[in-house]
C-alpha cells in the first residue's frame, strides 16, 4: 500500500454541503488535526458530518508563524488535513507554503479532488473551455492597471475571483481596458439556493450590477478571450500548416538516411 500522507488537502463544498466526497469525509475522520481558515466555519461543517476533530486556525495572517510548528508535529507522525472555508485549499487560499515545506522535508502530501468555484463558472459561461487562464484575484491597487493591460490581448478565456463590494469597479475597469462589448459572465452564490449567472458584455454587466442596491456572495468572473488576436493567430497557424503540407524539396540534409 502507498505511504499514508502526512498532509492531505481536502476540498470542502463551496455552498451545497452535499458536494463533499466520501473520500473527503473518510480523510477528515482519520486525521489527527484539521487546519482551517476559520475554525467556526469548519466546525459547522464537521458538526454537519457528525465528526469531532481538533481544529487549528491556519490562514493568510499566521501561516508563516504556524508552518515551523506544524512541520515538527508532522515529522513526528501526526496526520493533518488542510481545508479552506470553501473549495480547494491552495487556490487563492493558504496552502502553498505548507505544501512546499512538507515536500522539501520528504513528508508525503496528498490532494483530494473536489469542489472548486472556477470550473462550474467557466462551463456555465458558454465561452471556450479548451484553453483558459485562471487569474485569481486581481491586484487591489499596485500593478492593477498594468495587469489589465497585459491581459487585454490574452486569447484564452480568463477567470477571476472577486468580492461583491469590488465587482462593479472591476467590471467597469475591464470594460475600459478590454472594451465594453467584450462578452463576460458573472457567477454568484454557486451551488447555493440563490445561485445566479449573468452573461452579457462587460459594459452591460457593470451597469446592471451597479444599479443593484447590494450584491452578496462570492463571485467568479469569466471573460471571453480577445477574438482579434485569436483570429490573427489562427491565420498564422493555417499558414504554418500549409507550409507543412508542401512537398519535400529533396534536401539531403533533412533526410536521416542520406
Amino acid at each position: 500500500m502507498p505511504e499514508a500522507a502526512a498532509l492531505t488537502l481536502v476540498p470542502t463544498p463551496i455552498g451545497n454541503l452535499e458536494d463533499i466526497t466520501l473520500r473527503a469525509i473518510r480523510t477528515l475522520r482519520e486525521v489527527d488535526l484539521v487546519l482551517c481558515e476559520d475554525t467556526r466555519t469548519s466546525g459547522r461543517l464537521l458538526q454537519h458530518l457528525e465528526l469531532k476533530k481538533p481544529l487549528l486556525a491556519y490562514h493568510l495572517h499566521n501561516e508563516h508563524k504556524q508552518v515551523p510548528h506544524l512541520l515538527e508535529r508532522l515529522a513526528k507522525g501526526e496526520r493533518m488535513a488542510l481545508v479552506s472555508d470553501a473549495g480547494t485549499p491552495g487556490i487563492s487560499d493558504p496552502g502553498f507554503l505548507l505544501v512546499r515545506e512538507c515536500l522539501a522535508r520528504g513528508l508525503a502530501v496528498e490532494c483530494l479532488p473536489g469542489p472548486t468555484a472556477l470550473v462550474p463558472a467557466l462551463l456555465k459561461s458558454g465561452f471556450g473551455a479548451e484553453r483558459f487562464a485562471f487569474e485569481g484575484f486581481l491586484p487591489a491597487k499596485k500593478g492593477r492597471q498594468t495587469r489589465l493591460q497585459e491581459l487585454a490581448r490574452e486569447t484564452r478565456t480568463l477567470i477571476f475571483y472577486e468580492s461583491p463590494h469590488r465587482i462593479v469597479k472591476t467590471l467597469t475597469q475591464l470594460a475600459e481596458v478590454f472594451g465594453p462589448e467584450r462578452p463576460a459572465s458573472v457567477s454568484r452564490e454557486l451551488t447555493k439556493l440563490f445561485e445566479e449567472t449573468l452573461t452579457a458584455p462587460l459594459g452591460e454587466l457593470a451597469a446592471l450590477l451597479g444599479a443593484r442596491p447590494a450584491i452578496k456572495g462570492e463571485i467568479v468572473l469569466v471573460v471571453e478571450g480577445a477574438k482579434q488576436e485569436r483570429s490573427e493567430r489562427s491565420k498564422y497557424n493555417s499558414r504554418d500548416d500549409r507550409d507543412d503540407d508542401l512537398p519535400d524539396d529533396g534536401d539531403a540534409d533533412d533526410d536521416p538516411d542520406a
